[in-house]
């Protein structure tokens, strides 16, 4: 007689691992299957198989690392089309193989693929999920495996869900926000071109015959027109140099650290960033702290969502006074950064035993008051931009016009 390990499904949903005896596969396969179980592996218990085991690893590892990465949308969508068939009792395999065959895109339904696959070789949906942190992400897979450890997976999905959309929100606020400004730059951008490519050098010779010296200001861009309407092809070149410089400062560690720190001191745009940053992170400490997650590793899952390397570095220095005993309101508010309100809700959980339905609380506040930071920023970018254009006109035309008051005046 042998013995063979299996692993196997119990009510075509949950995963049973064991061991039996018997004289071959067959009968192994057979015995398992008269347990009311469903085989998904079987092998003999050796040495061989272990090595097998481990080398199927390392090619699960190598498949994962060349699939692509999954958006945040394609994340809302996986997730929730996982919660409606976990709700209906439909087993995780199912849902997966569902997901494989109607999602929209193919990169979701390859993940979808894998991850079934996996799953019916042995492996647990929070383990098998760990193995693609780029298309899930850290918080996604700590929270999963809270979930499945806890027993409640479905719920735990929902509040994933939940916490998706909450982050595709602020992010659309956010970017909406800044929209407006960046549509105008351009169009700035555009007006200058065409005015010192078009309009400059046709007054080149009606100037010259003047005979009088330009002002400073209309030789400065008369220089520029002709220059930039000779070698017109050098525009996409300054252009694409000038996106590539500041994409470069925003990524460089050391500049970037730089900005996260200056845009800290500017006024109201301190309130943007902070209330952005800490309405994802206090969203992800009360999703994971209501899923059993220990709160130590609930500041961990929820710094990884903190943009600002400022705001990141002082949270993780408080990270660690709490692992070191001291209370959560106390060590976040050593960090100076976090609002005052914020942690006055986070003090009154510890100390009435209600932390979870404080942060929920916590979370609905930072909503509110980032809607009317973007609203006050939003009517503040208008009159901005306006001043902005209406500069560039203006000095535009007084270039243009300068020389020809300065004729009229002397004649």
């Amino acid at each position: 007689m042998s013995i063979y390990n299996y692993i196997a499904l119990k009510n075509n949903k949950d995963i049973v691992k064991g061991r039996i005896e018997a004289e071959s596969f067959r009968e192994a396969r057979a015995k398992i299957v008269a347990l009311g179980f469903e085989p998904t592996k079987v092998h003999e218990e050796n040495a061989k198989s272990a090595a097998d085991d481990k080398k199927a690893e390392e090619k699960n590892k190598q498949k994962v690392g060349k699939m692509s990465a999954l958006g945040l949308q394609d994340r809302i969508d996986f997730t929730s089309t996982m919660q409606i068939l976990a709700q209906s009792g439909i087993p995780i395999i199912e849902s997966l193989m569902f997901i494989e065959q109607d999602a929209a895109k193919l990169k979701v339904r390859l993940v979808a693929k894998e991850l079934r696959r996996q799953i019916m070789g042995g492996s647990t949906f929070a383990d098998t999920i760990a193995r693609y942190p780029e298309q899930f992400g850290q918080i996604y897979i700590g929270l999963v495996k809270a979930g499945e450890d806890s027993g409640e997976l479905e719920k735990t999905l929902g509040r994933l869900l939940e916490l998706q959309n909450k982050e595709a929100a602020i992010r659309g606020k956010v970017i909406g926000t800044l929209m407006y400004p960046c549509f105008v730059i351009v169009l700035a951008v555009f007006i200058v071109l065409v005015m010192l490519i078009f309009v400059f050098p046709v007054f080149k010779e009606m100037f010259d015959g003047m005979g009088k010296q330009l002002p400073w200001i209309t030789a400065t861009l008369m220089s520029a027109g002709i220059f930039l309407k000779t070698y017109w092809y050098l525009i996409p070149l300054i252009l694409g140099s000038l996106y590539g410089t500041i994409y470069f400062l925003f990524k460089w560690p050391t500049s970037k650290h730089k900005i996260d720190e200056i845009v800290l001191k500017i006024p109201l745009l301190t309130d943007l960033v902070q209330f952005s940053n800490f309405a994802n992170f206090v969203a992800v400490m009360q999703v994971a702290y209501d899923a059993g997650v220990p709160i130590i590793e609930c500041l961990y899952l929820a710094n990884l969502t903190l943009t600002n390397n400022t705001l990141k570095t002082k949270v993780e220095l408080a990270t660690s006074k709490v692992q070191q005993g001291q209370h959560l309101s106390i060590a976040l508010r050593s960090t100076r950064v976090m609002p005052k309100m914020i942690l006055f809700m986070i003090a009154t959980g510890e100390q009435s035993g209600r932390l979870g339905d404080m942060l929920l609380q916590a979370t609905a506040y930072i909503d509110k008051k980032l809607d009317k930071i973007i609203d006050v920023m939003t009517k503040m970018i208008e009159p901005i931009m306006l001043i902005v254009i209406g500069s560039i006109v203006l000095t535009l035309a007084l270039a243009l016009y300068m020389p020809l008051f300065g004729s009229y005046m002397s004649d």
